[in-house]
């Protein structure tokens, strides 16, 4: 019993710390969120300009720093092994999102990554494609960083 409550001491202030640093966080670090449309009009159109005006544009449950599933974390992992820059959408917050990206991409899935504007898959396309080379070579021809 006396192990355990010196493990919960140690562990205690690591938790108050990283409270700490999190509630002291200057406002240009937090995440920004766009408002969602109300129709599916909307939905479609917000979509189409983070496509369009994201090299690669990656829809995923959670966030790259808290993936909320496998699927997502695997996508993610991919894309920082690769190095390159992208933006992401976490579609858990928003229900007409979550659907309007299905639709959007006719794919029932998530996560969903566009590169250079094209709908490259799923989780287990991206995987092949980077094993492959493939993904690479779409990088590099979107002009991706």
């Amino acid at each position: 019993m006396l192990a355990g409550l010196r493990v919960a001491a140690r562990a205690a202030p690591r938790l108050r710390a990283a409270r700490l640093l999190s509630s002291g966080s200057h406002s240009d670090f937090e995440t920004v969120r766009a408002a969602v449309p109300d129709t599916p009009a909307g939905v479609k159109a917000m979509i189409q300009e983070q496509v369009d005006g994201n090299t690669v544009m990656l829809y995923m449950k959670g966030t790259p720093a808290r993936p909320q599933c496998g699927f997502s974390q695997q996508v993610c992992r991919i894309l920082h092994a690769t190095g390159v820059e992208f933006a992401s959408v976490n579609v858990l917050e928003d229900d007409a999102l979550r659907e309007g990206i299905k639709e959007f991409s006719e794919w029932p899935t998530i996560p969903q990554l566009y590169v250079g504007g094209e709908f490259v898959g799923g989780c287990d396309i991206v995987t092949e494609s980077f094993q492959s080379g493939e993904l690479d070579e779409a990088f590099k021809a979107a002009g991706a960083k």
